[in-house]
């Protein structure tokens, strides 16, 4: 035979090997699949950290402009009255805010999907053969 030739094994040894093979390969992917995992949360955690802080910031600008607001309507009225008109827009716009959130909340309640439960009940009939079948 000859030394150069790649060896050869038989259909029983390659079959033999598959199981320890493929295990390696599953134990790999798991490894990259972590590694990878591992990468990503840690670049969103570092942006969600960012977002936090331009949050807080955004926090004490708004503080500036009210501010800001208050001072410009002190200069032509008392800076007591600019103070309660600037409060007075801000409760309206809470009001307004709350209002549409709380329209939101009431569409979304009750949380479990509904509509899908009663199609998955009227399939069940079907099945059974106790319903009728509606062409979607």
């Amino acid at each position: 035979m000859n030394d150069d030739a790649p060896s050869r094994k038989s259909i029983f040894a390659l079959v033999a090997d598959l199981p320890r093979l493929v295990i390696g390969q599953v134990k790999n992917e798991i490894e990259q699949f972590k590694s990878e995992l591992i990468g990503k949360i840690k670049h969103a955690g570092i942006g969600v950290g960012l977002f936090a802080g331009a949050g807080f910031v955004a926090f004490f600008l708004f503080a500036v402009l009210i501010s800001a607001a208050i001072l410009a309507f002190a200069t032509v009225m008392p800076g007591w009255l600019a103070a309660l008109i600037v409060a007075g827009i801000l409760l309206v716009i809470v009001v307004i805010l709350v209002s549409v959130g709380l329209r939101q909340v009431k569409k979304g309640v009750p949380p479990a999907p509904t509509e899908t439960i009663k199609s998955v009940k009227k399939d069940v009939l079907v099945i059974k053969g106790l319903g009728k079948r509606e062409n979607r």
